[in-house]
């Protein structure tokens, strides 16, 4: 595994009887972007949770570099619209389940809070709750929850839905920077816009099955 900090082997997952994927074979490097596309229900948030574990593989095999930290950005999240936690709050809890038999939050675990507000531009509401902010600066708080877990991996679900225009490529301009510093980032995205297409790989699902291209061989092939 040179580089490669999560592969997986005839990997099948599903639920019941029902096959979602069939046999994936996968191999993700370190300082890899890859987005993930295929059409509404053809298994991408499948994937990425039997590649976390969080599905029992039907078969197969998934390989994770020892000691991977990992941090997650899901399409929904619990947060509902009035909830009444801070900016810091949200951010801070990124760090729980790196904390081990610590109760406290120390001295690091701030400063590396104030690394991510000033990175993502929004140290300046990071006092606002949560209800107060407009979609692009939530998505902005959730990502910096999500950097506060790793350094290492990345994982997005559709993490431009609700945005307009200009959030996007904003938000879409810091996850080229993260990964141009080194983060290895999987994103699930929808193939229909090609400026969603922003890594150096595609991983396409189609009827329970994936492929690996690079990013301009996909576009050659199917744009």
């Amino acid at each position: 595994m040179k580089n490669e900090i999560l592969k997986l082997e005839k990997l099948t997952l599903g639920f019941g009887d029902n096959i979602v994927i069939k046999s994936a074979d996968l191999s993700i490097k370190q300082s890899d972007f890859v987005c993930v596309v295929g059409a509404n229900g053809s298994g991408k948030s499948t994937l990425i949770k039997g590649a976390l574990g969080l599905i029992k593989p039907m078969s197969g095999r998934v390989f994770l570099k020892d000691d991977l930290k990992i941090g997650y950005l899901p399409q929904e999240t619990n947060f509902e619209v009035n909830f009444p936690a801070t900016v810091r709050e949200i951010v801070m809890s990124g760090v729980l389940n790196k904390m081990g038999r610590r109760v406290f939050y120390n001295s690091d675990d701030y400063k590396l809070m104030t690394e991510k507000l000033k990175l993502l531009k929004i140290v300046g509401i990071q006092k606002k709750t949560f209800s107060e902010l407009s979609g692009g600066q939530k998505q902005k708080v959730l990502l910096a929850r999500a950097l506060m877990a790793t350094s290492e991996l990345l994982i997005l679900d559709e993490p431009s839905n609700n945005l307009d225009y200009k959030s996007r490529q904003e938000f879409y301009e810091i996850l080229l920077k993260l990964n141009h510093e080194g983060l290895t980032i999987i994103m699930i995205t929808h193939d229909l816009d090609v400026e969603d297409l922003i890594g150096n790989k595609v991983v396409a699902i189609q009827k329970g099955e994936i492929k690996e291209f690079t990013t301009v061989k996909y576009l050659e092939k199917f744009k």
